[in-house]
């Protein structure tokens, strides 16, 4: 089942080095053409927006330059009254003796404000109050609500506190004559003197909203767009939906638009749509708005969109193509080294591989011819070192009981049973009998810890009833690190040479203490006796024991140790080995390190 899937899938990613490339430049080429894509569709897209926020900001000032025209005309009313003798006669302290002596002036003035009202059908009202009590209007006979205080009046006040500069008021109903309510701006100032010191009443005039509406509704920003009008204050001046907004039944961006800067611009996007808000302040306090949905402006966004995508699908078709080839000419060299790889599995080390490139690959495949020519020479090497290490091995096997001790422990055995101590001859002939069956066992290199134990403890046994008093032994090995395997007759070589060249020839008693320890990945075993001790010249002969010239072998002053330590490497490996420390008339101390290793 799985072979069936591989076929029918042979070019899914890491099946091969092929796929494994086409699929790596696939993906890199496709993060790489969408990142490309996207950046280019938002570029275009934001440049767009931007192009529709300067329509936009042109729209709006050319807004603004219309009502501040306007506006000019209104206070170019306001001075033409200003300038007016009759106008100043009659708002002036000057006494009347009775009110026939007011009519001409008051008709003159009527007249005047008849004939502006005449060519401009956007005021409303235009009239004059004095402070000394006489008011006069564009109506021939003008009569004030006496409902109405006009000094209560917020166009009154602010006209009064701005010392002759014109002040426009936010829309409000305009009642101040009687039964007449209409929804006008007001343009008020103060009049002054002739010396142009002295306040002496207020110019008032009265603006139709229907001006502002049609120059406002008559411009184009899109289906959906707009534009309102605010003062300083946040009030509305004008807005196309107005009474919704004094409804609460729509709301506006009030708060950004007296805060954002004469033109400049902000976008809001939220449940309404993408909309862009341009201000503009005039000179009067007022801010210009104008208001412009994103997809109103942008009209051809999904154009730009389809038309990136077909690029972008192009792209990758071409790339993923070109992809292919490239995935396949780099393969190709690896693929003659994988089929020379497959040969030498198969034993063939004389194969050599033919790659004639000059890059990576063609390194690779000299290397490997290299390779195979190193391998050769290390499996003779690994040959010739088999052969040392049996012959190590048939050496320690040699050095392991010499005649020397079998002769004397023989004649120990002999001598106590000639003095009837048949107790001390059976346990040294039984002791014997167990070191001879460990040396002997050779279907095994390694043994339990507890095994390699009891066999130096039938060793020292040996020695011991020899020695008698003169030798005195401790083998401390805790019971947790009995159950870990080590090499077969690791001790007994160095506990011979402490006996035979370090306690012997001592005066005194001496004593062998036998250590092991656990260090986590490692077992160390310590043999440790306070003989005769040595130099570092002997210590060096240990290692590097001098050639005797007659038989051209090398003469050891030890007992096998320079073989237990290379068994001991060859087994495990050069992180494993032994030490020695020593000091002559102190002892010495022998450290085995091996590996923890179970059975």
């Amino acid at each position: 089942m799985t072979r069936q899937r591989a076929s029918l899938l042979p070019f899914l990613p890491f099946k091969s080095i092929q796929s494994s490339i086409f699929f790596t430049f696939s993906c890199l080429i496709l993060i790489t053409v969408l990142v490309i894509s996207l950046n280019s569709y938002n570029l275009s897209v934001a440049a767009m927006e931007t192009n529709s926020e300067s329509y936009v900001q042109e729209i709006i000032t050319q807004v603004n330059s219309n009502i501040q025209s306007y506006i000019d005309n209104m206070e170019n009313i306001s001075l033409l009254a200003m300038t007016n003798k009759d106008v100043k006669y009659y708002i002036s302290n000057n006494t009347f003796i009775s009110t026939s002596d007011r009519r001409p002036y008051e008709k003159r003035i009527s007249d005047l404000f008849q004939a502006i009202l005449y060519s401009r059908k956007d005021i409303s009202a235009i009239m004059v109050f004095g402070y000394n009590g006489h008011y006069v209007s564009d109506r021939r006979i003008t009569l004030l609500n006496p409902n109405t205080k006009l000094e209560d009046q917020s166009w009154y006040k602010e006209a009064k506190s701005k010392g002759g500069q014109s002040v426009i008021s936010p829309p409000h109903v305009q009642n101040v004559i009687q039964n007449e309510y209409r929804w006008v701006v007001s343009l008020s100032r103060e009049l002054k003197s002739t010396d142009g010191i002295r306040g002496e009443g207020i110019f008032l005039v009265d603006l139709n909203l229907s001006i502002i509406n049609d120059i406002c509704s008559k411009i184009n920003l899109g289906k959906k767009g707009y534009v309102f009008i605010v003062d300083q204050n946040g009030n509305i001046i004008y807005h196309p939906q107005q009474q919704l907004i004094y409804s609460n039944l729509r709301t506006e961006q009030i708060a950004k638009v007296t805060g954002a800067k004469s033109g400049t611009s902000f976008t809001i996007n939220d449940d309404k749509g993408k909309r862009i808000y341009s201000v503009h302040d005039t000179n009067f306090g007022w801010k210009i708005v104008g208001v412009a949905y994103a997809d109103d402006l942008i009209a051809n966004e999904g154009t730009i969109r389809r038309s990136i995508l077909l690029y972008a699908i192009m792209g990758i078709l071409f790339s993923l193509l070109l992809s292919l080839v490239l995935s396949y000419r780099m393969s190709k060299p690896i693929r003659i080294l994988q089929r020379d790889m497959k040969k030498v599995e198969r034993g063939n080390f004389n194969i050599r591989t033919k790659i004639d490139q000059p890059n990576e690959i063609g390194q690779l495949g000299r290397s490997f011819n290299l390779m195979l020519a190193q391998i050769k020479n290390l499996m003779q090497e690994i040959i010739h070192n088999q052969e040392n290490k049996r012959k190590s091995e048939l050496m320690l096997l040699q050095s392991q009981i010499n005649p020397h001790f079998l002769y004397n422990t023989l004649d120990s055995i002999v001598w106590m049973g000639e003095q009837k101590k048949h107790e001390e001859v059976v346990l040294m002939t039984s002791a014997l009998a167990k070191l001879f069956r460990a040396s002997i066992t050779k279907d095994k290199e390694l043994v339990p810890i507890k095994v390699e134990v009891e066999h130096i403890t039938n060793y020292l046994l040996i020695q011991k009833m020899r020695y008698n008093e003169q030798l005195e032994y401790d083998i401390d090995v805790p019971e947790e690190i009995r159950g870990f395997m080590t090499l077969k007759i690791l001790l007994q070589p160095f506990v011979e040479n402490a006996i035979y060249h370090g306690i012997r020839n001592k005066p005194e008693p001496g004593k062998i203490v036998i250590r092991a320890r656990d260090l986590g990945q490692m077992i160390q075993f310590e043999v440790e006796d306070d003989g005769l001790g040595m130099t570092e010249e002997q210590i060096g002969r240990i290692w590097n024991p001098p050639e005797d010239r007659t038989t051209g072998r090398t003469k050891s002053s030890g007992i096998g140790i320079a073989n237990v330590n290379e068994r001991v490497k060859l087994y495990f490996g050069d992180t494993y080995g032994i030490q020695i420390r020593s000091e002559l008339e102190e002892g010495t101390c022998v450290t085995i390190t091996i590996p923890k290793m179970k059975e």
